[in-house]
């Protein structure tokens, strides 16, 4: 029984936690209609499809070496076979190590959203933090993230606010939202 009051304690929060103001915005929305946002993205997809790009070119040619190699296979010499399979191998190696280059986890790509995105992803939480201070809100979720709404009420939306925050301007008859 004195659990079951212990736990109790714990569930119902104190008075002061009821007074906390709670807001959400939509990060997938303020970057929809952030124009910078869509700029360093169409960068980022143009640089990753180069290197795509590039990467499959290696990738065909180590497959035509390959081929080659294996219809040829009985003519070689010894030495010829080895020198062909070390040839195979490091094109491998080469590929791997290229594609590591540009999409791994500290590759170019990585490098390149953060010098893109970083500035921008810190001039929308500058524009949230000042709504939020301003308005007195003591918390501000992303709906977009991992954190899941079961049900929001429009009326704590702050997204537009940021958006007006970006100087970016609203399409009144668009998404409801914000104030």
């Amino acid at each position: 029984m004195l659990s079951f009051v212990a736990l109790g304690l714990l569930v119902l929060p104190p008075a002061a936690w009821a007074q906390q103001k709670i807001a959400f915005i939509d990060s997938q929305y303020i970057y929809g209609k952030y124009p910078e946002f869509a700029t360093a993205q169409q960068k980022l997809d143009r640089m990753a499809q180069e290197w795509q790009q590039e990467l499959e070119q290696e990738q065909q040619e180590l497959d035509g070496l390959f081929q080659e190699y294996q219809a040829r296979e009985l003519l070689y010499t010894q030495e010829e076979r080895q020198r062909k399979q070390k040839e195979i191998m490091d094109g491998e190696t080469r590929v791997e190590r290229l594609r590591n280059q540009y999409f791994g986890p500290d590759g170019d790509l990585f490098k390149q959203q953060e010098q893109l995105l970083k500035p921008i992803q810190e001039k929308v939480l500058a524009a949230i933090e000042e709504i939020a201070q301003a308005e007195g809100y003591d918390y501000v979720f992303d709906k977009s993230g991992d954190f899941v709404f079961l049900y929001t009420r429009d009326q704590f939306d702050l997204s537009n606010q940021v958006l007006e925050e970006l100087g970016i301007e609203i399409d009144p008859t668009g998404r409801s939202g914000g104030r």
